[in-house]
């Protein structure tokens, strides 16, 4: 039997490839040995359950780990510098660019905190508390996308008689308290804890993580909510590219055609961006094409904070270009007021 036990444990450690042994054991269930290691799991199984052959696991989890740790820095670091250039009168854009950059801080750290703490014993409370956690930031990264499209079709479709009182307020009760009544309403049915992944392979297991533990509950308020925010960002993107357009065409000079295309598509990519078009990936991942479709869909929304500080960045400079092109205009005036009114006397 201990012979047996220690071949199950090469076998586990050969289908690893360079996989760490640490944290890596077997099991006997029903007189069947059960491989599993409780430091791998990676960003997509917070969509889809199923888990790829044992030779993909670990790229996947690198890039899960790599692309949220970037997340984490550079949300955070958009978020200071939101907070130290605000001024009186902000663009509602910038806010709710601002509000989804937080949920996303939110949703990389208690990621990588329901990896880590999953692996230990003998902390159910803590490991239901970050389960419970990671929801409410994966519904509140989903709210704000949704606000996100709300907003781009006010601005885009509405333009006039847009005035909403107290409209910034009433979004952020919508983004932060629609997931809030949500994760209450699953922690009275106490579905919460470690869950554990399974591999395609028979009696072989992957990572346990802090997540909700009833899989119809998960896939109601995640794959569900998900669909029902995708579809419409889908049809707000779509409008977004009719009017870009149409634009287009009213275009006469060929250079400023050019230029125009160029600044249409690297808005069109940001748009992407914080409308979480990304996210659609996530119905792709089943099928024949569910191995590409998983390596894009982690690498992608992994990096999404990345994304979005860039966008940021984009706007930010932008703004400024606006602004000193604006007061140089408004300098050369004067000087060219003053000039005729010398000139007169």
């Amino acid at each position: 039997m201990f012979l047996d036990r220690l071949f199950v444990l090469r076998i586990c450690v050969c289908l690893s490839g360079n996989w760490r042994t640490d944290g890596c054991k077997t099991t006997i269930v029903n007189g069947d040995f059960v491989c599993s290691c409780n430091h791998l799991s990676f960003f997509a199984v917070l969509i889809n359950p199923e888990i790829p052959e044992a030779s993909h696991i670990v790229p996947l989890n690198y890039i899960s780990y790599i692309g949220s740790a970037l997340s984490i820095v550079f949300t955070a670091l958009m978020i200071a510098i939101f907070l130290c250039q605000r001024k009186k009168q902000c663009e509602h854009s910038v806010i709710i660019h601002v509000q989804l950059s937080g949920s996303l801080f939110l949703l990389h750290i208690s990621f990588l905190c329901s990896v880590w703490f999953s692996g230990h014993r003998d902390i159910d409370s803590v490991c239901q508390a970050l389960g419970l956690f990671l929801h409410w930031s994966l519904l509140a990264t989903f709210t704000w996308t949704a606000i996100e499209g709300f907003h781009l079709y006010l601005l885009l479709v509405r333009v006039f008689n847009i005035y909403i009182k107290k409209y910034l307020l009433k979004l952020s009760l919508v983004g932060w308290g629609v997931p809030t009544i949500t994760v209450i309403i699953c922690r009275m049915t106490k579905v919460y804890g470690k869950y554990t992944f399974y591999t395609g392979e028979e009696n072989s297991t992957i990572t346990p993580l802090c997540w909700i533990t009833t899989r119809t509950v998960s896939y109601i308020t995640v794959n569900g909510y998900l669909g029902m925010v995708m579809l419409f960002n889908m049809v707000m993107l779509g409008v977004v590219v009719v009017k870009m357009h149409k634009l287009r065409s009213q275009t006469l000079k060929i250079k400023d055609h050019r230029r125009r295309a160029w600044k249409e598509w690297v808005s069109l990519l940001g748009l992407c961006c914080v409308l979480g078009v990304p996210w659609v990936l996530a119905f792709s991942t089943y099928g024949p094409l569910s191995l590409p479709a998983l390596y894009v869909f982690t690498i992608l929304n992994s990096l999404q904070g990345l994304f979005i500080f860039l966008w940021f960045l984009t706007l930010t400079c932008q703004a400024r270009k606006e602004e000193h092109s604006s007061s140089k205009a408004t300098i050369q005036a004067s000087f060219n007021s003053n000039d005729e009114i010398v000139t007169t006397r």
